[in-house]
């Protein structure tokens, strides 16, 4: 096994040795005093290059959006060879707005993504909570240079359309076999195979589900229970404003001066504000309750439902709100409990959306996707044998489980401490985040992009590291 290779290679799974035999660089408990030594073996790394994987395999991909392409690069990376299929008939992504918290730009700069992102993204500087009905900071959280110092990489936000088309250059820059207009009507785990709409059918070593929130292979892999993503009384208005508009207007034009997230947060309801497109477009992300069915969602309303749902709130954020010109808006969902993502066979998994679909609140739904790629190609780096895969898939499974669940909650907490309605706990939650608004120390925020604990476990996590680590703990109790 690769952890317990004695030849000093690149492939061997970090450690500290000592006097006291050898540590792991992942301990099981919150600290920051190996951080100086993650920093040394990431450069090492990189410095070294990438070595092609003991053991390679054929992999299917069934859906091209962010994390079916995601983890085409991670695996093709590592020598595997890749083909994605795609129902669409034009590759694209839908929605506005998306955030790349440095736990997951991290791994796309390692994979050799910055210069594709660079031109696309914004750095912001800041994130701002503001008081609902007039705006007043409440909560900040210094984001440069404070992540990438402290987390090893940017922050950025970008237009979902440009993300994705920077994952799909760098993916047929590799050699992966991306093919649209290909429905998969039906799996077979056994082979494995699909087969698609037209009756074509394809085999592979390894078939992977990045099908999304409605994912149909979810049902495959747990003997035909749907485990339906779970509704969660919440739902959001989707929109980008003309900069030229906010220009326009001294109330709104401060907000394009220094890019920054700016979110607005009262009863059952919050705004989240950021510049994208390399600071040409202003997306907004507008969250209500709502426990109607979408079914009986009506377009041609959205924009005067949407306007209603926040009169009273801010003077500027009214202002952009009545900016918008159209929206859409999504229901926002939470996926169910799911007690494995690989199907017995061993041959077919699912990650992203379909394993673990969150709220929006954390702004981890996509970096999720991207560390799930990165920990499975890691995981079948650290096999020599093709008889170890299954192996490999378990602890991937393990890891990944653990890491998406706890994403899940701290997304759900979110959606508790932005929506306090005026009272009590409104007060002390403000209170509490007063400190980081003065510049003062503190041990503890309601601010979870701020939060000492938090921020270490959300963007110092590293998705590669943490299947290594477990690896070389399986390894030693063999």
């Amino acid at each position: 096994m690769r952890a317990n290779d004695m030849n000093g290679t690149s492939k061997s799974t970090p450690g500290l040795g000592s006097k006291f035999g050898r540590v792991p660089l992942v301990p099981s408990y919150p600290t920051g005093s190996l951080d100086f030594l993650h920093a040394l073996h990431n450069g090492k790394e990189q410095h070294e290059g990438i070595a092609p994987s003991a053991v390679t395999l054929d992999v299917m991909i069934v859906g091209a959006g962010l994390g079916g392409l995601s983890t085409a690069i991670a695996l093709a990376r590592k020598g595997h060879r890749v083909r994605v299929f795609e129902q669409a008939a034009k590759l694209g992504e839908v929605g506005a707005g998306i955030q790349i918290p440095s736990n997951s730009t991290r791994l796309l700069i390692k994979w050799g993504l910055e210069p594709l992102l660079a031109p696309r993204v914004v750095e912001p500087t800041n994130i701002r909570f503001r008081r609902w009905e007039n705006g007043d900071v409440i909560g900040n959280t210094r984001l440069v240079p404070h992540f990438r110092e402290n987390f090893g990489a940017p922050y950025y936000v970008i237009h979902r359309a440009h993300f994705h088309d920077v994952l799909h250059q760098q993916a047929l820059s590799l050699g992966v076999e991306v093919v649209i207009n290909s429905k998969v009507r039906s799996y077979d785990a056994s082979k494995p195979s699909i087969t698609l709409a037209d009756g074509q059918a394809y085999e592979a070593d390894l078939v992977i589900a990045a099908d999304g929130i409605m994912s149909a292979a979810r049902a495959v892999i747990h003997d035909g229970e749907e485990h339906k993503p779970l509704r969660t009384g919440f739902a959001a208005y989707r929109a980008i404003v003309e900069v030229d508009k906010m220009r326009q207007d001294p109330d709104t034009a401060w907000l394009l001066e220094n890019p920054g997230l700016n979110i607005w947060i009262g009863d059952g309801r919050h705004v989240m504000t950021y510049s994208i497109s390399g600071g040409n477009s202003f997306n907004m992300v507008l969250s209500h309750p709502s426990t109607s069915d979408p079914a009986t969602w009506k377009q041609e309303t959205a924009l005067g439902d949407m306007k209603a749902e926040f009169s009273g709130w801010d003077k500027t954020l009214t202002k952009l709100i009545n900016m918008i010109d159209s929206t859409m808006k999504w229901p926002l969902s939470t996926g169910s409990k799911i007690e494995r993502w690989i199907h017995p066979s061993n041959k077919l998994l699912m990650l992203g959306d379909a394993a673990h679909a969150m709220v929006p609140y954390m702004s981890q739904g996509a970096a999720m996707a991207v560390e799930d790629a990165a920990a499975l190609a890691e995981a079948l780096d650290l096999i020599d044998h093709k008889d170890d895969v299954e192996r490999a898939l378990y602890l991937w499974q393990d890891v990944r489980m653990k890491r998406t669940s706890q994403m899940q909650e701290a997304s759900l907490i979110n959606g508790t401490l932005w929506h306090f309605a005026d009272g009590p706990e409104q007060r002390a939650r403000d209170l509490a985040m007063r400190q980081e608004v003065e510049g003062k120390s503190f041990v503890s925020s309601p601010n979870q992009w701020t939060d000492p604990t938090t921020q270490r476990w959300c963007y110092g996590y590293d998705a590669e590291q943490e299947v290594r680590a477990a690896w070389e703990i399986r390894a030693e109790t063999v």
